[in-house]
């Protein structure tokens, strides 16, 4: 394609977009391409405003904005399960805010691990954030298992690429939960919730899933599709800010199972303040909190959720594979030959919302493309993560984007840059 027929085909297609207008709700930095939405999404005007709403109403109101102002602390953490529940196809009371991913899934391992019989294995896959596999690993030792001998890992093609049959094969008798992701950090190859969690079922055993690298970029159907329990961040695709509070899902079908790691919030909140010791755990997802909830690290996400409600799930999913096709398309046209090859998905229905560009020095590639303006990030040992986000990435800075890489590659000025990665990328 050549160079004026990709500036018109990404001026025209600014021009349909019908989330454009989202652009001026964030905090774009001039000269500044961001790509790494998929790792840390961009502060937005909304979650600026709800974030300086609750530092006031702890200005004004002290103690008592517990129970009272716009949006009174007390019962915020299920407030905002309520608005993040549309976004997993879920019902208000199958979600709560809290905590972090890591703590989350510590909490729903301890509340639903229970090996008996033949059931003492968890299964993960190969290809999963590391968290995933070190909380597993911890919860068999706390109960006197091996993890050698009682975590099944499901390989993958180069850690890049999960087969869903391989998944599927690895279900035996012997597994109690088997903990899978939505989307692969790596690649953003969308697994089949749906029939994953139907084959898991008919096997005996339960399924959970991980959504940090899907929720706020796709539609999910957690409640009909029957998934067990799940947990999600929300500051990637949901703009939350660093380190904003997790979140996690438990179906209905299992409310009321008390939380294997208690604290003063898993109580049923007409309760709570009793100071009895014995514990009345909250008949929703709540009873799955733990401690007091963190309030600055909750209040952007009023504002955040709210953006993705005004937006709508749909347009934001359409988007976001219109942009990663675009992508695709010029990386196919304006690459080759440069050793660059594409390792995630083409079919819509098994992308995400990145795309990961494959190179052997992809980490240099990555600090070169810094030094011009472009923010990806490098995943060992060869991928260039690239997001371009629905919800202020413009078709143009996709070319622009592609254009640049060609220039680094072509000109190889990414020797100019030590061959390792940067501590954060």
């Amino acid at each position: 394609m050549a160079g004026r027929d990709i500036a018109k085909t990404a001026e025209a297609l600014d021009a349909t977009d019908e989330l454009r207008a989202l652009r001026d709700e964030f905090h774009l930095q001039p000269g500044i391409i961001y790509m790494d939405g998929n790792s840390l999404g961009l502060a937005s005007k909304l979650a600026e405003r709800s974030l300086e709403e609750m530092l006031d109403a702890w200005k004004r109101l002290g103690i008592d904005g517990w129970l009272q102002g716009e949006h009174p602390w007390y019962h915020l953490a299920e407030k905002l399960g309520a608005m993040t529940a549309p976004f997993l196809g879920a019902l208000p009371e199958e979600v709560v805010i809290a905590g972090s991913t890591s703590a989350n899934l510590h909490q729903l391992l301890a509340t639903f691990f229970k090996p008996d019989g033949k059931r003492t294995k968890l299964l993960i896959e190969e290809a999963a954030f590391p968290t995933d596999a070190y909380i597993a690993k911890s919860h068999l030792a706390l109960h006197g298992l091996s993890p050698a001998e009682h975590l099944v890992v499901v390989p993958s093609a180069g850690g890049t690429h999960l087969d869903e049959a391989k998944i599927i094969a690895a279900m035996s008798d012997e597994i109690a939960i088997a903990i899978l992701p939505v989307a692969l950090y790596r690649t953003a190859q969308i697994l089949s919730v749906r029939k994953l969690t139907a084959e898991a079922h008919a096997r005996g055993m339960m399924v959970c899933f991980d959504g940090c690298h899907s929720v706020g970029a796709m539609e999910h159907s957690f409640h009909d599709d029957g998934v067990d329990m799940g947990g999600f961040c929300t500051y990637k695709y949901l703009n939350g800010g660093p380190g904003a509070s997790g979140g996690l899902f438990v179906h209905e079908k299992h409310l009321g199972r008390a939380p294997g790691l208690p604290g003063w919030f898993s109580s049923a909140k007409d309760k709570q303040f009793d100071m009895s010791n014995a514990f009345t755990p909250a008949a929703e997802a709540g009873a799955y909190q733990i401690g007091t909830p963190n309030i600055f690290r909750m209040a952007p996400l009023i504002g955040a959720f709210e953006l993705v409600q005004n937006a709508g799930l749909k347009n934001i999913r359409a988007k976001s594979l219109a942009l990663t096709a675009f992508m695709i398309e010029l990386i196919d046209s304006e690459l080759g030959g440069l050793g660059f090859s594409i390792g995630t998905p083409r079919a819509d229905e098994q992308r995400g919302g990145h795309v990961a560009l494959r190179h052997a020095e992809a980490a240099r590639i990555c600090k070169a493309l810094k030094k011009r303006g472009v923010i990806p990030d490098f995943r060992p040992p060869d991928i260039i993560r690239l997001s371009p986000s629905p919800y202020y990435t413009s078709f143009a800075e996709v070319a622009e984007t592609i254009a640049i890489v060609r220039d680094i590659a072509e000109r190889q000025t990414y020797l100019e840059f030590p061959n390792q990665r940067d501590v954060v990328a």
